[in-house]
């Protein structure tokens, strides 16, 4: 996106346009000497069908840099694994496919299950945490990149630049987190993050004063990407929730464990499109509905943390404060879609707020309701202190998985 503004209390890497791909990966190649990299894909073996994950490995087989790719995959039975095992042999890179719902991966889920250390939900963040487990235990890079395997607008600059941050030698970055807008066939896209996320932290600060926190979550140009980069030493430490909270989690906490000059976020697509939830208006378990609510309960959580009293009067006011204010969102990016020959349905973006604002009093009910409930994944200190051999045991899974 064509600015150079640093208005957050983060660092912000643009891109100014002066750089290709090519250079940018000889220097990673020059980097990866002192700081070798990694690559994880969290995917359903569905994806593995869809328009995207073909030329996403296509372009991940031209990457020089790479030390290690490791793919998470999740509902697959044995033949479909095997499938997988063969749609990734083009890779020239290291790689192995965690086969998560095999029995050998299985097997350590439930040594960690009698421990009461296992994740609880099944889903992206459950495929992402096995697998940062991997990269701990092979110990093959510094450094690692996520992102989602469901790109219809993929390149190989994505990971390039979300790892430039952390590997070049005088940048001292210890996360960093992708942005880019989103649009595809004429439709301005993206609505959690545009009519829930943006204006409940405004409507937020609004209740509440000033709170760093919020200052900090305020500072991400789009929270909700599954694309972040992070470097090895604050990955044992991190802890975040399995449902759809996975990015505010991650993010809150990067707030809580690294100093704020150690976190940037970075321009990494002109333009990003994949696949889109329906809202489920009327069914709070599927698609946006359950997504807006994982992510409020994930803000409020994190409030109650950093020491906010959450009441039921709080909330009836957020409520109100939210409504009006993403009111106001939606009058900007009606124009913003306008001067832009987009299209925007402004009857439905409304709707979506109406049901936002709905869903931010529930999750705040939930958490009142419910104050015992654990969300977060525990971290893999806490696991290796548990149980000390759980890193060979889940190198001898995915090696064993992978003959």
């Amino acid at each position: 996106m064509a600015d150079f503004a640093q208005n957050g209390i983060i660092g912000t890497l643009h891109n100014l346009r002066n750089r290709s791909t090519d250079e940018l990966e000889s220097e990673l190649v020059q980097y990866s000497a002192e700081t070798p990299m990694s690559l994880l894909l969290p995917c359903l073996y569905s994806e593995l069908e869809g328009p995207a994950m073909g030329p996403i490995v296509d372009e991940l087989a031209k990457i020089p840099y790479l030390s290690e790719i490791i793919i998470g995959l999740d509902r697959a039975n044995e033949h479909q694994f095997e499938a997988a095992k063969r749609f990734f042999d083009r890779l020239p890179q290291n790689h192995v496919v965690l086969w998560n719902d095999g029995t050998r991966l299985r097997h350590v889920d439930a040594a960690l299950h009698a421990e009461g250390i296992a994740p609880t939900e099944p889903g992206k963040g459950r495929n992402v945490w096995y697998c940062l487990g991997y990269f701990l235990a092979s110990g093959k890079s510094r450094a690692i990149a996520l992102h989602d395997c469901d790109i219809l607008t993929y390149d190989r600059s994505m990971p390039a630049r979300l790892l430039y941050p952390l590997a070049h030698p005088s940048f001292h970055y210890q996360f960093c987190k992708g942005y880019y807008y989103r649009a595809a066939h004429g439709k301005l896209n993206g609505r959690v993050f545009r009519l829930l996320v943006i204006p409940l932290i405004r409507a937020l600060k609004t209740v509440l004063g000033r709170v760093e926190y919020l200052d900090y979550m305020g500072s991400f140009r789009y929270a909700l990407s599954g694309e972040f980069s992070m470097r090895k030493e604050v990955v044992t430490s991190l802890r975040f929730p399995s449902d759809w909270g996975l990015e505010i989690g991650t993010l809150s906490e990067m707030y809580r464990n690294c100093n704020l000059n150690r976190i940037c976020q970075v321009d990494i697509a002109d333009a990003y499109d994949h696949k889109h939830q329906i809202i489920s208006e009327d069914d709070r378990l599927n698609g946006l509905h359950r997504m807006a609510m994982d992510i409020c309960k994930a803000f409020v959580r994190k409030l109650a943390v950093e020491g906010i009293v959450i009441s039921s009067s709080m909330l009836r006011s957020l409520k109100a404060c939210y409504y009006r204010t993403a009111l106001d969102v939606v009058d900007h990016y009606h124009n913003d879609a306008v001067m832009s020959g987009l299209n925007l349905d402004r009857h439905q973006e409304e709707a979506t707020v109406e049901l936002f604002s709905r869903v931010i009093v529930a999750a705040g009910d939930a958490f009142l309701n419910h104050p015992d409930e654990s969300p977060f994944i525990h971290n893999w200190s806490r696991v290796t202190s548990a149980i000390p051999q759980v890193y060979d045991m889940l190198l001898g899974a995915v090696e064993a998985d992978n003959r």
